[in-house]
């Protein structure tokens, strides 16, 4: 089965082959932005029931609409790597690859006589990625785990949650994509650029956990400043100042105001129709979750509670301060945003019919 688009000799990593031994989310994703910048793909599944991702959720007909979104351009292939034959098989291909990706547990692909030192015997100049939850050393590196646990560990989801304390669990899989899927990825594009260069093949390592620890940026300024991260919705970005946070209209859906900045902070102020509220911004000295702050924010509570969604969204529509309405997906699909952009279409899957497409978001011109 394939599933890859035409070759486009433009796109800069046309005539890179990769090699996909991962499952699910982190590593399809890493490897379908690959595809996206040219590379060609080949995902290998083991002859059983291949990717879990392909029954995960409603089926309409052969896979699942969250098989098809992380796995387009990519050609398929089926493989026994238990199998004597099979592993050579592999083998001969990795010859011809420059990337191999993987997301086993550590030491699968070893014990499958598949590990980096044979790899690196058949190509030197192949790069190896391998993407845990924990790393391929350390405490942790023979644990399962799934996202909730990665963000759990890292510190971020203490902060994902509102006044009450309780953290909420968001639907951007935060240690899959930033960790495995773009950490991964930047690993990748910095090995092959090494090759290219006349360097070696290598390894590259990458725990999830890791690199949402290492871009838990504010928290970590937080504690470095007092020592402890503030209290559940109290910071500066998580709901502990007026001009930077959300509001419920009337019909039950929410303003997101990002006038974080004094500047903006004044002018959405004027659009608010209260001007007395623009000395009362953090940067004139109000305290983050004080409780001016907060009589400021249950003022503006109060305010956008008196119209609909669509009638703040015309309202702010003429004025560049930072506010703009939390949409859903459906709405963001039609948004003439993402339409402006070609980000957003319609494509028809080979056996899934139509469905909606986003396309790679980093574009290039020649």
């Amino acid at each position: 089965m394939s599933n890859h688009p035409p070759p486009n000799a433009d796109q800069p990593l046309a005539g890179i082959r990769v090699l996909d031994l991962t499952r699910l989310l982190p590593g399809p994703v890493a490897t379908m932005h690959l595809a996206d910048l040219g590379a060609e793909v080949i995902k290998i599944e083991d002859t059983g029931a291949g990717d879990y991702a392909r029954t995960m959720g409603p089926v309409r007909n052969v896979v699942s609409q969250f098989f098809v979104a992380v796995n387009r351009g990519k050609d398929m292939l089926r493989m026994n790597l238990k199998d004597a034959q099979e592993r050579e098989r592999l083998l001969a291909m990795v010859e011809q690859a420059d990337v191999l990706i993987e997301s086993f547990r550590p030491g699968v692909m070893a014990r499958l006589g598949l590990g980096w030192d044979v790899l690196r015997a058949r190509n030197p100049k192949l790069i190896m990625c391998a993407i845990s939850g924990y790393g391929q050393d350390g405490l942790f590196a023979q644990l399962a785990g799934h996202d909730i646990n990665y963000i759990a560990y890292s510190g971020m989801l203490d902060q994902n949650a509102g006044p009450d304390g309780r953290p909420a669990l968001p639907n951007l899989q935060v240690g899959d994509l930033l960790g495995g899927a773009q950490c991964a990825l930047q690993g990748i594009l910095a090995a092959l650029v090494a090759v290219k260069m006349g360097g070696p093949g290598r390894c590259i390592d990458v725990s999830m956990t890791d690199a949402v620890l290492a871009h838990n940026i504010m928290p970590l300024v937080a504690v470095n400043n007092t020592g402890a991260v503030a209290a559940p919705g109290r910071d500066l970005l998580t709901g502990g100042v007026p001009c930077y946070n959300l509001y419920r209209t009337s019909d039950q859906r929410h303003m997101a105001v990002g006038a974080l900045e004094l500047k903006f902070w004044e002018i959405c102020c004027d659009v608010l129709q209260r001007p007395d509220l623009k000395g009362r911004h953090w940067q004139l000295g109000q305290q983050i979750g004080g409780a001016d702050a907060l009589a400021v924010q249950g003022e503006l509570d109060a305010l956008f509670a008196q119209r609909t969604l669509q009638e703040w969204s015309d309202v702010f529509a003429a004025s560049d301060c930072c506010v703009s309405p939390v949409l859903k997906m459906e709405e963001a699909l039609q948004h003439p945003l993402f339409r402006s952009r070609a980000m957003v279409t319609q494509q028809e899957h080979a056996t899934e019919g139509m469905h909606w497409a986003v396309a790679h978001p980093i574009k290039f011109s020649l």
